[in-house]
């Protein structure tokens, strides 16, 4: 049975598109393996929490078994919200972040309790990064010291469409 993976993009004018390639590129590099779920979230120009949540609720409901998350940018900053304040049904292996606005509402003092039920968080982030500010990774660094951070240089906000630490994570479950 193939491993599931759900992909949920970053914000803004074509972001689906854009990281279509980084969900095609991690689908790519697992193998078949692996089962990439790339939906396409409502309103990725001025994205609202409640209907990204309806959309990544939908996505795990159609989902059997263990599942791992994946997440670029304000995608990634969802899923941690999704995961801190709503009750998942569906198993979590691992969460991968690329990326993420760090914004103080996405984590709450009760974050903690919810995130260590995650067996493994992954952060990434490239210094180089023009759209969010690579200080943002200190952030959550404070916040999540469980979590493993991986920094690259050269790659931008979409990693040059190459998540190859991300896939030899996935790979190193």
């Amino acid at each position: 049975m193939q491993k599931q993976v759900l992909f949920i993009q970053g914000a803004g004018q074509g972001a689906y598109e854009v990281d279509g390639k980084l969900a095609g590129d991690l689908q790519e590099a697992l193998g078949i393996e692996y089962h990439v779920l790339y939906p396409e979230m409502p309103n990725e120009e001025e994205p609202e929490y409640g209907t990204w949540k309806s959309e990544i609720e939908e996505c795990l409901r159609r989902m059997d078994g263990e599942v791992i998350l994946v997440g670029h940018s304000v995608g990634g900053a969802v899923l941690l919200k999704y995961i801190s304040d709503e009750k998942v049904s569906n198993k979590i292996t691992s969460l991968f972040l690329i990326a993420p606005p760090y914004d103080e509402t996405v984590l709450t003092e009760d974050s903690s309790a919810a995130l260590d039920k995650v067996p493994k968080i992954y952060f990434y982030h490239s210094r180089d990064d023009d759209i969010v500010p690579f200080s943002h990774l200190t952030h959550y660094a404070e916040k999540l010291p469980k979590a493993t951070f991986r920094t690259v240089d050269g790659r931008g906000h979409q990693f040059s469409n190459d998540l190859s630490e991300v896939v030899e994570d996935i790979k190193g479950l």
